[in-house]
């Protein structure tokens, strides 16, 4: 029946409402009670124009009568309607193909990367390895010459150089451990890990002139490692103090929205912006000037970075009120 309209009706109302006339031609969907309760409806509104189920309607005022017109948008809704459907079914197919696609090639394009990042890696572990055995021989051939030789200032400098090779090659290697996609985890006290970590550096933060301060909530418990664990908190104490100005050192770690939240805060300078996006970058220092201060070459950020994203965390630093603070 829906393909057997006729395409228009028409109702002439008098000004008391009665019908003065219905052209209702057929064959037709509509009897004209229904068009005449229509008609009615409208001329007691407000609009002129409008829709009423599947018509469409214009009323205007003939001034001794008044004139309900109808157009039946039957086909031209369910073609609206057909277009839809078909739209979204095509839509939606040509959606998931270019999905796919999109995931193949994304594929295909960050495949030499990450192959060049695992190579660059692998690379690092191997170097380091290499290296240990011939640091070890000039390490216990300088020994051998000083105890010769007695006090010599170019030995000093070789044995000073060879053990500070010595310390880049170990950080290098942990580096390259603590960035390994697995990592064997286990459930323990993280409460009493940090508590028991912290302890040997309130006499490093003394000799500092500063002092630790250790506020750690008891009977938080995460699934990690616990060497990498201990190490990251290790990391940030001494970078805290190492860098930190003269005063408190505040170590904490409380439970919030149900993760472990650990924050390291000293007072320093404030780290400019493009330097904080850096901090985490292997071999980044603040400060050039400081490259071979030390023992130290920039890793050890980038270390505790490389834990944290393997425990699947976030680790980030704020700067506020004079104060640094590293939280993961």
């Amino acid at each position: 029946p829906a393909f057997r309209l006729t395409t228009f009706y028409t109702v002439a109302l008098s000004d008391d409402f009665s019908v003065l006339e219905i052209r209702n031609d057929g064959p037709t969907v509509y009897t004209d009670s229904d068009l005449e309760a229509l008609a009615k409806q409208i001329a007691n509104g407000k609009k002129d124009y409008g829709t009423e189920e599947n018509l469409a309607y214009y009323k205007m005022d003939k001034g001794s009568f008044l004139l309900v017109v109808f157009t039946d948008n039957t086909i031209i809704n369910e073609s609206a309607m057909t277009l839809i459907r078909y739209t979204a079914i095509f839509g939606g197919l040509a959606l998931a193909v270019f999905f796919f696609l999109s995931v193949f090639f994304a594929g295909r394009i960050v495949e030499p990367l990450e192959e060049n990042d695992r190579k660059q890696k692998q690379f690092i572990s191997d170097a380091g390895h290499e290296l240990k055995t011939p640091i070890a021989v000039v390490s216990a051939n300088a020994e051998l010459l000083s105890r010769q030789m007695g006090e010599n200032g170019w030995l000093a400098n070789i044995q000073y150089e060879n053990q500070r090779m010595g310390m880049l090659v170990k950080s290098l290697l942990e580096l390259a451990r603590a960035e390994q996609a697995q990592v064997m985890c286990e459930r323990l006290d993280f409460s009493r890990l940090v508590s028991g970590e912290a302890l040997p550096f309130e006499s490093v933060a003394f000799e500092k002139g500063a002092v630790l301060c250790v506020d750690v909530a008891d009977g938080i418990g995460v699934e990690g490692n616990p060497e990498r664990l201990k190490q990251l908190v290790s990391i940030l104490l001494d970078n805290a103090i190492r860098h930190g100005k003269a005063g408190e050192v505040c170590l904490s770690l409380k439970k919030e929205h149900g993760f472990a939240q650990l924050s390291v805060v000293n007072f320093g300078d404030e780290i400019p912006k493009e330097a904080r996006e850096r901090l985490f970058q292997r071999f980044y220092r603040t400060d050039a000037s400081r490259n071979r201060e030390g023992s130290h070459y920039g890793l050890g950020l980038a270390i505790a970075k490389a834990i944290v994203t393997s425990h699947k965390g976030q680790i980030e630093v704020k700067c506020y009120d004079g104060k640094v603070e590293f939280r993961v």
